[in-house]
């Protein structure tokens, strides 16, 4: 930028002693000025990694090029995924890998487990028609803190969440009864789970009735039967930071923060055409 000045005011001004008052020296000025100009790809090239420097920032280091390639098309720049690839490289950019993770299904073999009505039907054309929910387990230094989700098929949007140190019916009824407050259902909602005995616990069922829910079920041991639920918690699992050498509270604190404002305000999702859930809600609702 100093030498970009001398060039502009050396019509005006003796070049050395522009040099001189700027700090720099007239060799140096030559040189850049004898330098070819850089082309309009390169120059394309340094605004794009910056812009790809600040995406991945933003993303809190999770996005890999699917997603960073997706910003900037949305931020009007004409790109190839394969030169998003290739400065994310120069830029030594990477997404975050995903983790294995475990399940923590555990059935009660004297329930009598509702069937399959969602047959992998995943894509919902309204709010509020399915809710999927499920169960995971995450390791903290005091030890296993249980998630349980309710997430709304239809914006992939998590509308209901609870933890507890302990497995049982109390942690999902709780996340059921948070999505019960938080969105304008109507009776009729078809809930899917897998078959946990927290799911068929007769507690559980009982709430079930009561708010007019049509229940489903996935088949046992076949995880591709609640696809979406299980893709959120891989995807919880890599993006968020390990909580093994943090406290319950401070892992409660990081999942909260994770699924509130990250997840459901601003993370792009590829079942919404890189949209967050809360940006297809949103998006929708304004075109009724």
């Amino acid at each position: 930028m100093t030498f970009a000045f001398i060039a502009t005011e050396k019509a005006a001004y003796p070049i050395r002693g522009l040099c001189r008052t700027l700090g720099v020296s007239a060799s140096g000025f030559y040189a850049w000025q004898a330098r070819p100009a850089e082309s309009p790809r390169r120059q394309q090239d340094g605004v794009l990694r910056q812009q790809l420097r600040v995406a991945h920032r933003a993303s809190r280091g999770v996005y890999g090029s699917p997603r960073l390639h997706q910003v900037l098309r949305q931020a009007g720049h004409r790109v190839s995924r394969k030169r998003v690839i290739r400065l994310m490289q120069v830029e030594g950019l990477r997404g975050r890998r995903r983790r294995r993770f475990r399940g923590t299904t555990v059935q009660d073999p004297s329930a009598r487990p509702a069937t399959n009505l969602l047959g992998r039907r995943f894509a919902v054309a309204a709010p509020n028609r399915v809710w999927a929910a499920d169960i995971t387990a995450i390791p903290t230094r005091e030890g296993w803190l249980y998630l349980a989700v309710v997430l709304d098929l239809w914006s992939r949007r998590i509308v209901g969440w609870a933890l507890r140190p302990t497995i049982d019916t109390d942690v999902v009824c709780v996340a059921l009864h948070v999505a019960l407050a938080r969105r304008a259902w109507r009776r009729g909602v078809l809930h899917h789970s897998d078959r946990g005995a927290q799911y068929t616990s007769d507690r559980y069922q009982a709430l079930l009735r009561t708010y007019g829910f049509g229940c489903s079920m996935s088949r046992p041991g076949n995880c591709y039967d609640n696809a979406p639920v299980e893709s959120f918690f891989r995807t919880l699992k890599t993006e968020l930071p390990s909580q093994t050498q943090v406290t319950r509270r401070q892992a409660t604190t990081a999942i909260a923060d994770y699924i509130e404002r990250f997840y459901n305000r601003e993370r792009l999702h590829s079942a919404l055409h890189y949209q967050s859930p809360a940006a297809f809600e949103a998006t929708r609702k304004a075109a009724v």
